[in-house]
Order: C-alpha cells, then structure tokens, then sequence
C-alpha cells in the first residue's frame, strides 16, 4: 500500500556498520525577504537556512525512530488510502518490537529537519525460481502536508540499496488501483505489474483474514 508520493533526484548509500546513512532530497525555497536591485533582480536579505529532506534506515532500538515508526504508520492506517482506521493500541504498543524480532524486516524514515514525516516498511520474503531473496515493499506513507515533495522515492532509493545489499532479485509493492499519483511513481522508478506468460495475463493481489 502506498501514500501519494512525488519526485526526488538524490541517491542513496549505507554505511559500512549497516546503518542507512541519511540521503537528501534537494530543499525547498527559502523564506526569507527580499528586495529589488536597481536592475529589478530580486536579491535575498538575510536569507534563512531551509530544512532538508533527509532519509535513513529506521534503528529500531532508538526511542526516536520507535516514536516516528508508530505515529507514522498510525497517520498512514487512518488515512483513507490505509483503510481510514487508526492503529489499535495492540498494534502501536507491540509493532516496532515484532519487527526488530524479525532480521529479516528493515524500514525506511524520512525527515524534514527533525520532524518525521515518511516511511517504508520492507520485508524480505524468498523468490523459488531464482533462488535469491527478495524485498516486499509492504508500507509506503507520506504525511499529507509532505506528499508531491518525492519523499516516497527518495525512501525507496534508499530500501532499493539496502535490498541490493540482502542480494535481492527483485522488489515488490502492492498499491490500489484508485490510487493513480503512487501509481505513476512505481510504474516510472521501474516497477511494472507481474506477468509470466504475458497470455496467462497479470498476476492479482488477494487475501485471505486468519
């Protein structure tokens, strides 16, 4: 499931620890005053620092990351494209313990400045025909005052990265049909519907509650 997201141009790398190093996307305007110069160029006065977008791989024994994981994927679940429904309390007292529980699940935060505001939950599952791992995309989310800003993509660079490092084949993501803006970013950062014999038609997502 994903967030709407937008455009980013930055990269993304780990550190030899493991960790995902933070990666940027390019800032905003600034918004300080300015003025005309004689030849009625605007020029900056006392221009002020803007924040960046940063993304990292989520530690999860650091309370901060703990915090922004469940607030995040809580604002996610109750937007309508997560279901409209918050969290319960199970699910935010016991998800960031059961995921560090699990080597093989990793997430993503994004940041503007020091406030959270994206992330990218990832699970590695096992692909039978090449043998290797691969990386489900389980959770993209954005906050709706951050989206068209390519947090999603910068995320995703960075759990692209660190899948190549599990030597993963191959992502995969589900996302609703209905949900057009995420699906124009997928589909032009690579991703494409699953097929084998294109006459066999595109796979189709399913469930079933246990």
């Amino acid at each position: 499931m994903s967030a709407a997201p937008g455009r980013s141009q930055a990269s993304s790398h780990r550190s030899p620890q493991g960790e995902g190093s933070p990666v940027s996307a390019a800032p905003g305007r600034s918004q300080a005053s300015s003025h005309r110069s004689p030849q009625g160029e605007s020029t900056p006065m006392n221009p002020q620092p803007v924040s960046a977008i940063t993304a990292q791989r989520a530690d999860y024994a650091d309370p901060q990351h703990q915090a922004a994981l469940v607030m995040l994927l809580d604002a996610y679940a109750s937007d309508p494209a997560g279901g409209g429904e918050p969290l319960s309390d199970f699910a935010k007292a016991h998800l960031v313990p059961e995921l560090a529980a699990r080597p093989q699940a990793y997430s993503v935060l994004a940041f503007d400045g020091d406030a959270p505001v994206g992330l990218v939950n990832c699970i590695e599952g096992f692909s039978t025909f090449a043998c290797r791992p691969l990386v489900n995309v389980h959770d993209v989310a954005v906050l709706a005052s951050h989206r068209g800003r390519g947090i999603a993509e910068l995320m995703l660079a960075l759990a692209e990265t660190i899948a190549c490092e599990r030597g993963a084949v191959k992502m995969t993501l589900e996302v609703l049909s209905g949900n057009a803006p995420a699906v124009k970013l997928y589909q032009r950062i690579g991703y494409a519907g699953y097929q084998l014999d294109p006459a066999m038609g595109t796979a189709q997502f399913m469930q079933k509650w246990l």
